[in-house]
């Protein structure tokens, strides 16, 4: 489609695609396309108004491309070169477009969705004989009457199939012509045509003949005349795709009686019609020429093979050599019965029919999934149907024809493990029993380590978790599992208590070791010791200074001849009573470089703030271990009184206590 103004695309678009009809007729369509020989011309008496969908062309422009009013030609290069044509309207008035595509490999619609199909185009919007030729300088040539009715010649690929659409714009049914001139490539195929082949069916009623090329449908007389076997009458011709295009390599011949069994001729003669089957460029086979075939004798079909059966199967299909009746199929599966090592049954039936109702497979559904191996056997027998199956020569195949096949076990990934523990190290050997024809593990620990051993073991720290996983299979069916394993019997010794007590306070463990542990031995500093888990409190003496103890955990395991210790340091003050020294002197030395409420151990809620002498705040804080330097901001103090505030409440008495003095700072 052209562009133009605005009002005139709106009015075209609303009275036309309001009335375009859908391309129906045969050569209309991509898959319906004229087949061409290069060295005819085509004559185009009329061409029928409708139109399909959009075109995809590299122009653009904004405009809507579409093939309006097509034909459409498909040719094969059988010579690399130029393609040249020419377009000549019967009205030279008419404005005719087209556009080249390379479908190779692609199915025909695809010149609608596919950009990269595009070989060369001419959409321009002037009246006239159009094409291909030397007398174009561009392969593309947009809408628009700005272009020129010549395209310049496209080359061609030796081997590859092409369409040509030729779209009529002028909404007359006026035609044309198409002649392929001027060009270098070859689009005409130079073999001569031949019978390739012929088949007797097996009823007798029937020849299918093979050519070895494309041939003109309507050079084929319908009454079989173009072909003669000898004792004989062939009463009708068919070409199976001609009902849908112009060209077929195929033909079907009836009989008028069915041939018995054996060797015949199939000669092509000129029938009545004046000719034999001509190809495309009109070249015909040779009057006289023969090819063999057979009627094949009236034997059953057989049972003649399964598709592979894979694990655990739950259907079966059949596969035949020769098309049955889909109709000679009971749906219920009473055709079949399977016997093997596990009981099992058909539940049904399933085929999938083409257009003559005929199948080459039966699906037999079961009624339950086969999961112990063997060799099991498909047996044919007269179904509730009243037959078994039916060829499609009518002949039935005999009750109690049978076909085997073999099958594998389920299998099952799931191991064990045994741990022998060590003090630092665990031994763990993994075990998998095998069974039901099992020929492979792989084994995966922590995603990086794999192992092919039934049996593997592996060496792990005995404070540790990991993942371990197992494939298994028999070469038909297969399972995994995965288990994530923790090893936690390292011997390791904790306890908990506290780090600063008061004098004469008790104060208790709490054992935290972990692991296999059967023996305790705790050192409390103070002259005591236990061999228990869990031991008795402990009391530290008033000495009158501050006292550091060392208390030691050590955990043994008689199992692995091993043990683990653990220290601890408890701080015990010198006295818990509570008070604010009266002088401090921040110099480093480690003596009285601080301000702060001494032995504040059991001083709960406890507030402590210092003040200058003009009263502005210099140090505040909750935790009596927190303490005053002597600076603000890092800048020191000058030296001089300083007024404290000391609020608290006592742990063991539960009094409120608030205390203030002066302290001086001595620098």
């Amino acid at each position: 489609m052209r562009k133009h103004l605005t009002l005139y695309i709106f009015f075209f678009f609303f009275t036309k695609i309001s009335f375009a009809q859908p391309c129906t007729n045969i050569g209309q369509t991509p898959g319906t396309a004229f087949p061409v020989c290069g060295t005819q011309s085509f004559l185009q008496t009329t061409v029928p108004i409708c139109a399909t969908q959009n075109i995809p062309v590299p122009c653009n422009d904004g405009a809507s491309y579409q093939d309006k009013n097509p034909y459409w030609y498909k040719f094969t290069c059988y010579q690399a070169g130029t393609l040249g044509f020419v377009i000549t309207p019967n009205n030279l008035n008419d404005d005719y477009d087209w556009q080249l595509f390379d479908i190779t490999g692609q199915p025909p619609n695809s010149v609608f969705t596919n950009p990269g199909l595009f070989v060369a185009c001419n959409w321009s919007g002037l009246p006239g004989v159009t094409g291909a030729s030397n007398a174009g300088s561009s392969l593309i040539n947009c809408a628009g009457n700005s272009y020129p009715l010549w395209s310049a010649m496209p080359t061609l690929i030796v081997g590859h199939e092409y369409l040509l659409l030729i779209s009529h714009f002028t909404d007359s049914q006026s035609g044309y012509t198409l002649q392929f001139t001027g060009g270098s490539a070859v689009i005409t195929d130079p073999v001569a045509p031949a019978m390739q082949s012929a088949t007797g069916s097996c009823d007798g009623l029937q020849i299918r003949v093979k050519i070895n090329k494309q041939m003109k449908c309507n050079s084929l007389a319908a009454n079989g005349s173009d072909f003669s076997v000898a004792g004989a009458t062939i009463v009708s011709a068919v070409g199976p795709s001609c009902s849908s295009g112009f060209d077929t390599d195929s033909i079907i011949l009836t009989l008028s009686s069915p041939l018995p069994a054996g060797n015949y001729n199939l000669v092509a003669q000129n029938g009545s019609d004046g000719n034999t089957l001509l190809d495309l460029c009109g070249n015909a086979i040779p009057a006289g020429s023969s090819v063999p075939f057979t009627v094949p004798a009236a034997v059953p079909t057989p049972m003649d093979s399964l598709t592979p059966v894979g694990c655990a199967p739950n259907s079966l299909q059949l596969v035949f050599k020769r098309p049955l009746r889909c109709n000679s199929v009971a749906p219920n599966g009473s055709d079949f019965i399977v016997t093997g090592p596990q009981a099992v049954s058909v539940s049904a039936a399933t085929v999938s029919c083409d257009a003559n109702g005929f199948t080459s497979s039966i699906n037999l559904q079961l009624s339950s999934a086969i999961v112990v191996g063997g060799v099991y056997t498909v047996t044919l027998r007269t179904g509730t149907d009243g037959n078994t199956i039916i060829d499609e020569c009518g002949r039935q195949t005999p009750a109690g024809s049978t076909i085997s096949f073999t099958t594998k076990d389920t299998v099952n990934a799931d191991f064990t493990f045994l741990n022998q523990m060590g003090c630092t190290f665990d031994t763990l050997y993994f075990n998998h029993p095998g069974g039901n024809g099992i020929n492979n593990w792989k084994w995966t620990f922590d995603n990086s380590r794999v192992s092919t051993q039934q049996n593997p073991i592996q060496i792990y720290s005995s404070s540790s978790q990991h993942t371990v996983k197992l494939v298994v299979t028999n070469g038909v069916c297969s399972d995994s599992t995965t288990q994530t394993i923790t090893l936690d019997n390292k011997v390791m010794a904790a306890f908990e208590t506290a780090n600063i007590i008061c004098p004469e306070d008790t104060e208790s463990f709490k054992n935290t070791s972990k692991g296999v542990i059967d023996r305790w031995l705790w050192v409390f500093g103070n002259g005591n010791t236990s061999s228990l888990k869990d031991p008795p409190a402990q009391r530290y003496p008033i000495t009158g200074t501050e006292t550091i103890y060392r208390v030691k955990l050590v955990a043994s395991s008689t199992v692995f001849n091993c043990s683990d210790s653990v220290t601890h340091t408890i701080r015990v003050l010198g006295s818990c009573y509570i008070a604010v020294p009266t002088a401090f002197t921040p110099n480093g030395d480690g003596l009285n470089d601080y301000l702060f409420p001494m032995n504040a151990l059991k001083a709960d809620n406890l507030d402590f703030k210092i003040f200058n002498r003009w009263g502005q705040l210099v140090f505040a804080t909750h935790d009596w271990l927190q303490k005053w330097d002597g600076t603000v901001k890092g800048i020191p103090q000058p030296a001089g009184t300083y007024v404290w505030y000391l609020r608290y409440t006592h742990r063991d008495n539960g009094k409120k206590i608030f205390m203030k003095g002066t302290t001086v700072l001595i620098r």
